[in-house]
């Protein structure tokens, strides 16, 4: 049994120091392991504890047409369900969040059935996760809703958690005396938020977020549920770049303004949306993934990090907007005028990497 399958796994960097021949991962552009130190530390490709390593993953970022697409990823159906019945999202808020974060979190999935959104919207960008289908021709479900919430200001974990301790602040939110969360294993998705000053394992050094599904041991039931941390003072040049630049990175380089004012959550929005989309192709890790072994899963989101726009790859986000006003850097828009940065996914009938913002849409 896989036991703490982790997703969005840092990937060995050298795009920021050289250019690649023959094309380029898609990998999220964290700066972990420059020239330096490549060849003695690969990291892996993507979620689920690795899908490839970094050198057989530069096949899966080898550009023929578009943005990450390959002869070489298999992505593959394995039978198992996706989440075609409405989806409810749960946010559980572990630790100190003012007000205004939660805002943009609460935005950002609230945007993510909001089809009245500006183009290119959010909603659009789900439009690609809902081509996944089950064994049934089921696809994956258009409504995503925002649920209740619970938070946990008094850290009854800790200030530092392991993985499994994530499944104890679940059971604690579904099992709590006091307005509970529902259980709901067939739509229910449970987000865990770490504040800025948790510590979480292998947060900043291998994972920026993962998700996996609770055990009946430790919680009492099955559930899909993610993790995501703000790393606005642990790692932001990590896990919130392009907002924040990381102060090994070679050569003069500027962050990015972020579109709502908020270097961490904004960082984290792109991390939430990887997550979601993985959840609902692969709730269970039984059902859309490329690679052979479960416990190593390469999903959706994990073929194109990095890629936010056309051209992306490499060092290079791609191709993104400009606010006029505020001059932040973001891809789509969601509800209220608000507007994110969040990364493609990959197409499975086009076999490429795919945004509503690209060129060629």
């Amino acid at each position: 049994m896989c036991i703490t399958s982790s997703r969005f796994l840092l990937v060995t960097l050298v795009a920021l120091a050289i250019a690649l021949p023959l094309g380029v991962a898609a990998w999220r552009p964290w700066p972990h392991h420059f020239l330096g130190n490549a060849t003695a530390n690969t990291m892996s490709v993507g979620g689920g504890g690795s899908g490839t390593t970094a050198a057989a993953a530069a096949g899966i970022g080898a550009s023929k047409k578009y943005e990450g697409s390959s002869e070489f990823v298999k992505l593959r159906y394995h039978m198992g369900p996706v989440l075609a019945a409405n989806i409810t999202v749960h946010p559980i808020w572990y630790g100190a969040w003012a007000p205004a974060q939660k805002h943009i979190l609460r935005a950002f999935l609230r945007s993510i059935s909001a089809p009245s959104s500006p183009h290119p919207s959010v909603a659009a960008w789900w439009r690609t996760v809902r081509l996944y289908t089950d064994q049934t021709g089921a696809n994956v479900s258009a409504t995503v809703l925002l649920g209740a919430e619970r938070s946990d200001r008094r850290y009854s974990h800790g200030r530092a958690l392991s993985r499994l301790a994530i499944q104890s602040v679940i059971r604690d939110a579904v099992n709590s005396p006091r307005r509970p969360l529902p259980v709901n294993p067939r739509g229910g998705l449970y987000l865990v938020l770490t504040s800025s000053d948790v510590a979480v394992q292998d947060f900043c050094v291998q994972a920026c977020g993962f998700h996996y599904f609770t055990f009946p041991a430790i919680v009492g039931y099955t559930l899909p549920y993610a993790w995501i941390g703000n790393s606005a003072t642990q790692c932001p040049g990590i896990c919130a770049y392009p907002f924040a630049v990381p102060p090994f990175a070679l050569g003069p380089r500027t962050a990015d303004r972020p579109p709502n004012g908020d270097v961490g959550v904004d960082g984290m929005v792109s991390v939430v949306a990887h997550e979601l989309a993985e959840m609902a192709s692969n709730p269970l890790i039984n059902a859309w993934y490329a690679g052979e072994d479960p416990c190593f899963p390469t999903e959706i989101a994990d073929l194109c990090e990095g890629i936010y726009g056309t051209g992306g790859g490499g060092a290079y986000t791609g191709q993104m907007l400009l606010d006029d006003h505020s001059g932040a850097t973001y891809n789509m828009n969601g509800l209220g005028d608000r507007k994110f940065l969040v990364q493609w996914i990959w197409n499975p009938y086009l076999s490429y990497c795919s945004g509503p913002n690209a060129l060629d849409h």
